[in-house]
């Protein structure tokens, strides 16, 4: 094997040191402006404050340091959503159609005394007064109504993903250079895909909610048209980066494009295509939630007026139930992609 000596600088001689490849005097300039960029966004967006309080709070923690806003701030934020809200409670009065003969399964009704304040107009003080009201309780009612609200959220997500793969196939086609007709077709395709990309679900919901009205209409396709541009992207991309000896095979044997796309492209692509879709499907209902804050039907819905009337108990119900669920996708989605790919 051969060496080779290291050389060493003669006593009493000064030693030069260069920037080399890859590290050279264009690389340390950049370095130096993106820490600029970095220290003046980090300001602008109260960066050096998140990190002081959230040191705070560590500390707080750990016993070092007393009287942490976010400990503080967190504290009453547990305090209020714990317990979880299980049971429902309904006043009889304004319930229509209440059958005392037929209550539903468990369910109970309950005499409970109620305290209002009023201003007297006269002395202009709050005056408390006491009543009493018929509640029917259902020890479950409110663990049903999440799991049937996030059922609904569940199905906007499905069809929200059925109907981005549905717009997505032909985009991804003419989106991909080396199967679309013409430059004008790929740039078509690829403009829309950028366009449906650039609109948030959200956003899209808040048009779609005016013009269908409130349910799951609007929900599902804001969710659709906005995953169809990633889809559509993602499916393009593979198309163009598949393997190429498989078409030009069956390009040699006067295979036309589209049956060199399903029996040369598509059996390398398919892995892919399904592992997209499974994230988008995930997406979809973590997104679903969110815009059921606009009216788009779901769980998101019944989240804002839970929300809005500060019954946080609620709240936290409905939030354990989001993670229950995506996390069982999640499995499901685990154990799908073992047997088919």
């Amino acid at each position: 094997m051969n060496t080779r000596p290291i050389p060493v600088p003669a006593q009493g001689s000064t030693v030069h040191w260069h920037l080399s490849a890859p590290y050279t005097y264009k690389h340390l300039l950049l370095l130096i402006l993106l820490a600029a960029v970095l220290i003046v966004t980090g300001h602008r967006t109260e960066m050096d404050r998140m990190a002081a309080m959230t040191a705070q709070a560590l500390a707080n923690t750990v016993g070092l340091e007393d009287d942490s806003q976010v400990v503080r701030g967190l504290s009453r934020v547990g305090q209020a959503m714990w317990p979880p809200a299980i049971a429902e409670h309904e006043e009889i009065g304004r319930l229509q159609n209440f059958d005392r003969d037929n209550l539903p399964p468990f369910s109970r009704i309950e005499v409970q005394e109620r305290v209002e304040q009023k201003m007297n107009l006269q002395s202009l003080q709050l005056e408390s007064t006491t009543e009493t009201v018929e509640v029917l309780v259902q020890p479950f009612g409110y663990v049903w109504t999440v799991f049937v609200k996030m059922i609904e959220t569940l199905e906007i997500a499905l069809w929200g993903t059925i109907l981005s793969v549905l717009l997505s196939i032909p985009l991804a086609y003419f989106a991909a250079s080396n199967y679309s007709p013409n430059r004008f077709t790929y740039t078509v395709a690829r403009g829309g895909i950028s366009l449906l990309r650039s609109a948030p679900e959200l956003i899209v919901a808040l048009f779609l909610v005016l013009a269908y009205g409130f349910g799951p209409i609007a929900g599902v396709l804001a969710l659709g048209l906005h995953a169809a541009g990633f889809l559509g992207k993602f499916y393009a991309e593979d198309i163009e980066n598949a393997d190429k000896k498989p078409q030009e095979a069956l390009e040699a044997i006067g295979a036309g494009k589209l049956k060199t796309l399903w029996y040369a492209v598509l059996p390398q692509v398919l892995p892919q295509y399904i592992a997209y879709t499974a994230y988008i499907l995930d997406r979809n209902l973590r997104m679903a939630t969110v815009i059921g804050l606009v009216g788009a039907g779901g769980i998101g819905q019944e989240l804002k007026g839970r929300f809005d009337m500060f019954q946080y108990g609620h709240v936290m119900t409905i939030l354990i139930a989001i993670f229950v669920f995506v996390f069982v996708l999640d499995q499901l989605q685990a154990r799908i992609r073992a047997r088919l790919i």
